[in-house]
């Protein structure tokens, strides 16, 4: 009997070769999108998820908030892990760690091995042995006992140790001494590196004893302030059991408030601590994971999801709408199959396997065109993403399901539907009542019309991001931003005098136009803020504010726009300030002009900081974020003066001025700084990286509309095409009777622009309800323009126009003698 299914699905096929071909590319496209967004889905929501009783593990955070203005940090003050062990009920393992800032590493040469360097190492940590027992390794040398309970011990992964003393099996690597920076360690253990997806990449664990020891280590690990947050020292608790979150967070903030109360001058301002699951880290952006590791965004995954579906949903409405339409060309062998003695079921069996066999090559050529497909996404792809099915089972199991599941929804109704004809009515030409026609058709309008509510969907979505992108991009943001190269200077070797003579010979490069020494540039990811206090005799206004570090260059480098008083200059102290325009309306002056000479009375620990500048408000962050008082100070110290801003002279056209420009710089560099390698970047790049997210949402969104255009499109061909086959004794007619191409063209396309004209009334106030939310996240952004919609129904009525003519003109220009004689 399968023998058979197989041969009639086989020259059913064949017979419609046209419409078969239609039906396998629309689900290719569908099951490769959910293949391959599948993959990334699975990915990233497998984020740590082997780790035992995963689901006690918690990570301590912090979170700040000051007159409504919300902060939060992944650290927590150094003291907080010891009082925990000492002062908290329910926890049963404390793990402090602490993340060190790219140190050297150092491995001594012995005989005729040689001495070996690694430059600016990340993923090294101070631990103790609590670390090893919430995360659970595989020890390869060495016992979890005793390894990290002394000073400057370390215990390395098995990749680290190899890339270390590759020569050595990893029971003689025990002993060997390991220098980070000034720390020297003793190597107590190796320990198997973890395989599954985690954001835990650390690889080298120094004992966290050691900070105890090493001078400099102890001023970082600030183990006695209890007001200073860090997120590099990080805390990691596991829950004993049926032990209650909301028990721990009060515990913490108890503690706190005892160590740390609230002073009266910090009024409206709050700290505390609170629980982040385990299985949260990979996602939550307000806290990051570590080592700017990569965050996956929620939202992102699921409305890729959404996408696979809509995609699945128009290639299964293609193969709905095209099988139904064809039913009629079957109705004989339905009825003679019944007459011969075959019941409903079986016939159900049979188009269900013809079903099932279309989707299985769809799901094949799918398979096939996946690696490519990441390939061609791997921009914005996460690394680590592979079609590998040999080593996926579950990638086996989901195409498995993934099959019957679309055989299913496609097949279903089809199958129902020719299952159901009547032998004596088809045998007699009648294959279906009016009634059942009559309800075919309508289902074949309401897929039709649902297609292109989709594609017309995913038209205006990318016509509105692609604006927004372009917005965000070509806004004047009230600064220069081209032409202007930021480096840092390293902060291990970061002197006034090395930062002098590096500056001296930027002074001396012919393409350089002018540098500025200072901190962060004005539009930055990098936030720095304090609580300025104003008095004006009546009332005493508390702002925070955001600052920016510079010279007596900074504002003329970037074309800031001054509005009242001066700029910086180089008698100044860090007692003049310049602020900017929002901050000046915040403090009550009308006019910036008012603002000059004003004293601020409280900056950042000084007292009676003289207003002498007002510049024009400028974006500090993306246009995800508002602006926010500013003020712009003298650079003193080596913090505030790491970062050089240089700004280039103008390129002629296809010239090569930059390029020389950045090597002459570059060689002063390695002169000055001959350790340390150099790096730059071009500002107007970080500004486009603000809006990275989005321009990959737009990649996206291009490519998901281009397919369910394509693949609604394809349907509509099939369908121009059984429509005009059906009709071609009424065209030959009526081109008897004198009807002109254009008269026979419109008739067979009228029906099409209603169902286009319908889905665009059905789908725009849908659309603009999604596109006013997504734009909700930006504080400045485009309008939502009318002409965003009728740009986008003008679209799909000219792609559906345009498809159809290739059917329907053939069939209003055919010879009406060759189309009667075909009856």
């Amino acid at each position: 009997m399968i023998k058979n299914y197989f041969k009639i699905a086989l020259r059913s096929f064949w017979k419609h070769k046209l419409f078969t071909l239609i039906n396998i590319i629309g689900l290719s496209i569908g099951i490769s999108a959910a293949l391959v967004i599948y993959l990334i889905v699975h990915f990233d929501f497998t984020f740590d998820k082997f780790h035992k009783d995963g689901d006690r593990i918690y990570r301590v955070v912090s979170n700040f908030s000051f007159q409504g203005e919300k902060g939060y940090n992944s650290g927590v003050c150094g003291p907080l892990s010891g009082a925990v062990k000492s002062n908290v009920t329910g926890v049963e393992v404390t793990a402090p760690f602490y993340t060190l800032y790219s140190p050297t590493i150092f491995i001594p040469g012995k005989g005729n091995v040689p001495a070996v360097k690694f430059k600016n190492q990340d993923n090294i940590v101070l631990a103790g042995p609590e670390y090893f027992e919430i995360f659970k390794y595989k020890w390869l040398a060495g016992s979890p006992k005793g390894a990290l309970d002394a000073p400057n011990q370390v215990v390395l992964t098995s990749e680290q140790a190899k890339k270390y003393f590759s020569s050595l099996p990893y029971n003689q690597m025990i002993g060997k001494v390991v220098t980070y920076d000034t720390i020297k360690t003793t190597v107590t253990g190796i320990v198997q590196s973890l395989t599954g997806n985690t954001d835990f990449t650390f690889h080298d664990f120094i004992s966290y004893s050691t900070g105890a020891v090493n001078n400099d280590l102890k001023s970082q690990l600030q183990i006695t302030e209890w007001e200073s947050t860090n997120s590099a020292s990080q805390l990691f608790i596991k829950l004993l059991p049926s032990v209650s979150t909301v028990h721990i967070e009060k515990q913490l903030n108890d503690i706190l408030k005892k160590n740390s109360p609230p002073r009266p001058e910090s009024k409206g301002s709050t700290h505390g601590f609170s629980l982040q699951p385990l299985n949260d880290v990979h996602f939550n952006v307000n806290y990051g994971n570590f080592d700017n590791g990569r965050i996956a965004s929620k939202t992102t995954l699921y409305g890729l999801l959404i996408i696979a579906i809509f995609l699945l949903l128009l290639g299964c409405i293609n193969f709905i709408n095209l099988t139904t339409a064809q039913a009629t060309q079957r109705a004989k062998e339905i009825g003679i199959r019944k007459t011969m003695g075959s019941s409903r079921g079986q016939l159900i069996i049979q188009f269900l396997s013809e079903t099932f066999f279309i989707t299985l090559i769809a799901v094949v050529i799918s398979a096939a065109v996946a690696p490519v497909i990441l390939k061609l996404f791997a921009d914005f792809i996460p690394p680590g993403i592979k079609a590998d099915f040999l080593s996926q089972p579950g990638l086996i199991l989901f195409l498995l399901i993934l099959t019957i599941v679309v055989s299913l929804f496609s097949g279903f109704y089809p199958a129902i539907m020719l299952s159901g004809y009547n032998p004596i009515m088809v045998l007699k030409n009648q294959a279906a009542s009016n009634s059942s026609k009559t309800r075919n058709a309508w289902l074949r309008k309401s897929l039709t019309v649902t297609q292109f509510i989709i594609a017309q969907f995913f038209i205006m979505a990318t016509v509105l991001v692609s604006k927004q992108i372009y917005y965000a991009l070509h806004k004047d943001l009230g600064f220069k931003k081209d032409a202007i190269i930021i480096i840092n200077s390293p902060w291990k070797n970061r002197t006034a005098s090395k930062n002098q003579l590096f500056l001296d010979k930027l002074r001396a490069t012919p393409q350089v136009a002018m540098i500025s020494v200072g901190n962060t540039p004005p539009s930055s990811g990098n936030t720095n803020s304090t609580t300025v206090t104003y008095k004006d005799g009546k009332k005493e206004v508390k702002t925070e504010v955001f600052l920016k570090f510079g010279d007596e260059n900074y504002i003329p480098l970037y074309k800031i726009k001054l509005t009242a008083g001066r700029g910086l200059q180089p008698g100044d102290t860090s007692k003049s300030v310049v602020i900017n325009t929002t901050y000046a309306h915040i403090l009550g002056f009308k006019s910036p002009n008012d603002a000059i000479g004003k004293m601020l009375n409280k900056f950042n620990g000084n007292k009676n900081l003289k207003i002498v500048g007002v510049v024009a408000d400028f974006y500090q962050r993306s246009l995800h974020a508002p602006i926010k008082p500013l003020a712009i100070l003298i650079s003193t110290n080596s913090y505030q003066t790491g970062t050089f801003h240089i700004a280039l002279k103008p390129q002629t056209p296809g010239g090569d001025e930059w390029k020389k420009a950045i090597a002459t710089i570059g060689k002063s560099w390695k002169e000055t700084y001959p350790d340390d390698d150099f790096e730059y970047h071009f500002f107007d790049e970080t500004i486009a990286k603000f809006y990275e997210s989005e321009q990959h949402t737009s990649t996206l969104l291009t490519w998901a509309t281009g397919l369910s255009i394509f693949i609604s499109c394809l349907g509509l061909l099939g369908l121009a095409i059984y429509t005009t086959n059906q009709r071609t004794k009424e065209i030959g007619v009526r081109k008897v009777l004198g009807a002109s191409v254009s008269q026979i063209v419109t008739l067979l396309s009228t029906e099409m622009i209603w169902l286009i004209l319908l889905a665009f009334v059905l789908v725009t106030p849908i659309a603009w309800l999604a596109m006013n939310k997504w734009m909700q996240q930006f504080a400045d952004r485009t309008t939502i323009s009318w002409w965003i919609f009728a740009l986008s129904g003008a679209g799909m009525l000219t792609a559906a126009v345009i498809t159809s003519s290739f059917q329907t003109v053939k069939a209003a220009i055919a010879n009406p003698v060759k189309s009667l004689r075909s009856e």
